[in-house]
Order: C-alpha cells, then sequence, then structure tokens
C-alpha cells in the first residue's frame, strides 16, 4: 500500500530497551477532498530513509499495516494497530501534478474533396 502527500512532520528517532530498538515517526498530509494526517513509523535501519527529506516535500511512502493483540493483567485481550514505512520516495512539483493532454494532429478539410450527394 501506498501514501501519498506532504511531509507534515518528521521526529528524532527514538531508542528502547537494552537491545536498542529503533524507532522514527513521520505525519503525512494527503492531498484530498479531506485530507488525512497519517503517522508512519519506520523502525531500525529504516529509520536512516528519512534523513533525506524536509517538511514540506511531496512524497510516496510505501506501507504495510501492522496489528498485535496484547493480554492485560486482567486477562483482558486489547488490539492495537501501526503504519509502518519500509520505502519513501520524493514526488517533482511535475510528477505530483496531473499529466499534460495528449494533443493530436487536426483533421483533414473531407468538405474540400468529397461530393454533396446527400439527399436533404
Amino acid at each position: 500500500m501506498e501514501v501519498i502527500g506532504k511531509i507534515k512532520l518528521i521526529g528524532e528517532t527514538q531508542t528502547f530497551g537494552s537491545n536498542g530498538f529503533r524507532k522514527r515517526e513521520v505525519v503525512v498530509t494527503t492531498d484530498e477532498q479531506y485530507p488525512q494526517m497519517i503517522m508512519i513509523e519506520f523502525v531500525q535501519d529504516k529509520c536512516d530513509l528519512l534523513n533525506s527529506y524536509a517538511v514540506g516535500q511531496d512524497v510516496k511512502v510505501s506501507i504495510n499495516l501492522r496489528g498485535r493483540e496484547w493480554i492485560n493483567p486482567e486477562g483482558v485481550a486489547k488490539y492495537f494497530n501501526s503504519v509502518q514505512g519500509w520505502r519513501i520516495e520524493g514526488l517533482s512539483q511535475a510528477a505530483a501534478s496531473t499529466p499534460p493532454a495528449e494533443q493530436f494532429a487536426p483533421a483533414p478539410d473531407l468538405t474540400a474533396n468529397e461530393p454533396d450527394d446527400l439527399p436533404f
């Protein structure tokens, strides 16, 4: 799946636990009738992919949806979802806009060489 939009926020890389798990979040605002602000997390070595991007830049982010179950101390199951990025590409303004309409050669003037043989 992909999310296309403009970068609203790029977070700092966070490190968790003794094994050094890394996570970095980016918020992308979609360009549609009702814009959505989608928070996407990049983990481990994918955190570095965000280094060459800036707030305000148009991007296309390849994502996976992740879900997990957690059982609380009372034995009740809770479910959590996350949007995890694995690739990000910058979009140039020319590529983001609609392509120009295809140009066609004008049709030849058929009335000059054709006789008017219609009965009406």
